[in-house]
């Protein structure tokens, strides 16, 4: 199994409110990177950060890393407007980073980084695909593209408490920006991040439409930025069977909405519950309380695992918080949370469903 993570950064994660990340941006930045450090590399390497909130929540990044370590997949990094450089290898599609969806155009190249990902995607051997992202603000984008999709709207967030009104406002205000009523661009997906989306978005929709009309069978790895994805692929006219693999932390979280969603889009939708409410562990104790909830492909590396398997994922979660510096009660020096603002913290960041 080969697990694609395209990840980038828009400067809509720079908004008041918007992204608990957005406090100190030159930290912010370096989320992305540090991300797909920790898949790689099981620890940042380049990157100035290590994205642990002050209570203790590890990125997803170090899930999904846990579950690599125990059961093993390939990773494929993708730059999709990544603003810092990573140690990590990427593919290099020419994406740039995104604009504030309260501007004119968000996505200026929206369909020429389609293009160039779809190729990308048609040309991939693997029979099958998990697609994760990691992209601070990924919510409030994804809630953009949706509203103006026409799609009935509803976003997940990696804070306990949404800021899903600020979000709308937002999201208002670029539909504004662009001359755009919510359910302009139904039918039109590329207009539609365009105008208020983000430049992984593209990233994913190309990479999976290419899979998916080459016979790969392709699962989206995330929560409600996923479905997002779902419903530019279903706008686009791309009919292939697709899944949703996502955490129960965001399926607690959105309730019958998720699976409303997934029944519309024609998308099989696959929940997994790690257990960590099972161990005495910080890290899981703010999963389980409703911190981070889903990103850097979590839901679909959980979903790899074996039955009878994830005790031992879970172990070895509590081995990678280690590296990171998180200790079972918390982290186990200051240095090891991200560096700067507390609300700094990668994991409350907006940046997963």
């Amino acid at each position: 199994m080969r697990v694609i993570l395209p990840a980038g950064t828009t400067e809509t994660a720079l908004i008041d409110g918007i992204s608990a990340a957005g406090a100190a941006p030159e930290l912010m930045e370096h989320t992305p990177s540090a991300d797909v450090e920790i898949l790689a590399y099981g620890k940042p390497t380049a990157a100035p950060v290590t994205p642990v909130s002050p209570n203790g929540c590890p990125t997803p990044a170090a899930v999904t890393r846990a579950v690599r370590e125990e059961v093993g997949f390939d990773v494929t990094v993708v730059d999709a407007g990544l603003t810092r450089s990573t140690a990590a290898p990427t593919v290099d599609l020419d994406v740039s980073p995104g604009a504030d969806v309260r501007e004119e155009t968000a996505v200026p190249d929206a369909a020429a980084i389609f293009d160039r990902a779809h190729g990308y995607g048609s040309e991939l051997p693997d029979e099958e695909l998990l697609i994760g992202e990691t992209v601070p603000g990924g919510t409030t984008t994804a809630l953009g593209v949706l509203t103006a999709l026409g799609e009935p709207a509803g976003v997940s967030s990696s804070l306990p408490e949404n800021p899903i009104e600020r979000k709308r406002r937002v999201v208002d205000e670029g539909l504004a920006a662009s001359g755009l009523d919510a359910g302009a661009c139904d039918g039109d997906p590329l207009a539609a991040i365009e105008a208020v989306g983000d430049p992984v978005q593209p990233t994913v929709m190309g990479i999976a439409a290419g899979a998916l009309e080459s016979g790969t069978e392709v699962t989206l790895a995330g929560g409600t930025q996923m479905v997002a994805v779902a419903a530019l692929l279903r706008h686009g006219g791309i009919d292939a069977p697709l899944s949703i693999a996502t955490t129960s932390f965001v399926a607690a979280e959105q309730g019958d909405r998720l699976e409303a969603a997934c029944d519309r889009l024609d998308c099989d939708l696959v929940v997994t519950d790690p257990g960590f409410d099972e161990r005495d562990h910080v890290a899981m104790a703010r999963y389980c309380a409703g911190e981070a909830k889903e990103g850097v492909a979590m839901g679909g590396a959980l979903s790899l695992v074996p039955d009878g398997r994830m005790a031992a994922v879970r172990d070895r979660l509590e081995t990678v918080c280690a590296r990171l510096g998180i200790e079972a009660d918390g982290p186990a020096e200051e240095s090891a949370a991200t560096t700067g603002d507390p609300a700094e913290a990668a994991a409350e960041d907006d940046r997963g469903s």
